[in-house]
């Protein structure tokens, strides 16, 4: 294939067409008419040497050649976008820029409180939007709509760019009084109430089912693998809450051990290290190619890279 050939306008619509996989939406976002990107299909599919996409009773799907190209024509535009911006330095000092980040109740509570002082120190004037895992999808962060994820997560699209935070274990915690407490062990921690916590990915969140070990997370599914299972009383998607309830002397909660020890209630509080093995997690962040060289972004991602090597140097450990 003679590279000089190759219309860059195709890649452009291979790029719309493999995210709209629909014809008519992907013309009115470029802007053109419907025959004409029909058009760009055929000529896109004698270039590839392959449908592309397949009309199917679900729509418009994608072949397993579309799916590899994917995040290649993603790359390729956004490197072509990269070489005609002219390069100007980011001046953090008297930037108004707005940085949108999802942020997980785990990483809002333990990463951001001092991203923000940070933040607040060195570019006064940025604004900091900082949204849940449920008002965010993954074509969003994408598309570049939001700058930024940071989460636990159990997959990522393979264009996105990600860096691991830190890392962190778990931790038991529960009332001085709980009846348990002196005699803490396996058979007794499965003998107690819990409360459970989590939300990972993005996207809107749905209720849980106690009855789906497989989708209830880490302590579960370490739990599952010793065929055991806790008796789970409360749900909730919020680390300060299940903090609180663990104060009454009947239930335990099971947390990442960052999250537990940046809280102001421990006084009331017992600090156990789990009586079975749970893998430790990666918190990450995320973000799409399209802002990969973006000055901007790249300060705030070094920011944040530097804010953890901070907390975690603050309380002598390391990633």
């Amino acid at each position: 294939m003679n590279v000089g050939r190759i219309d860059l306008n195709l890649l452009v619509h291979l790029d719309v067409l493999l995210r709209e996989k629909n014809v008519t939406k992907a013309a009115e976002q470029l802007g053109i008419t419907q025959p004409a990107m029909s058009n760009g299909l055929k000529r896109l599919r004698e270039l590839f040497q392959d449908p592309l996409l397949i009309r199917t009773s679900e729509g418009m799907t994608a072949t397993e050649r579309a799916k590899e190209l994917q995040p290649q024509i993603r790359e390729i535009l956004s490197r072509v976008d990269q070489a005609v911006q002219p390069i100007v330095d980011f001046q953090e000092a008297d930037s108004n820029r707005v940085f949108r980040i999802m942020a997980s109740d785990y990483a809002e509570s333990t990463l951001m409180p001092e991203m923000l002082k940070e933040v607040r120190q060195k570019a006064p004037n940025i604004t900091l939007d900082v949204l849940t895992p449920s008002d965010v999808s993954f074509a969003d962060v994408e598309q570049g709509r939001v700058d930024m994820a940071i989460n636990r997560f159990d997959h990522l699209p393979q264009s996105f760019h990600q860096k691991t935070v830190w890392t962190d274990s778990f931790s038991c915690i529960m009332s001085p009084e709980n009846p348990i407490i002196e005699d803490f062990n396996l058979e007794s921690y499965l003998s107690a109430k819990h409360i459970w916590v989590s939300k990972t990915g993005v996207g809107v969140g749905v209720g849980v089912n106690p009855r789906q070990v497989q989708k209830l997370g880490w302590v579960d599914e370490a739990l599952a693998k010793i065929e055991k299972k806790r008796n789970i009383s409360v749900f909730t998607r919020h680390y300060q809450i299940a903090i609180l309830l663990a104060q009454d002397n009947d239930l335990i909660a099971t947390l990442p051990t960052r999250a537990v020890g940046l809280n102001s209630k421990l006084e009331k509080l017992v600090i156990k290290e789990p009586p079975f093995e749970i893998p430790s997690f990666e918190l990450k962040m995320a973000w799409s190619p399209l802002l990969h060289s973006n000055p901007a972004h790249i300060w705030m991602r070094n920011l944040i890279t530097k804010v953890a090597e901070r907390v975690m140097e603050d309380r002598g450990e390391e990633n």
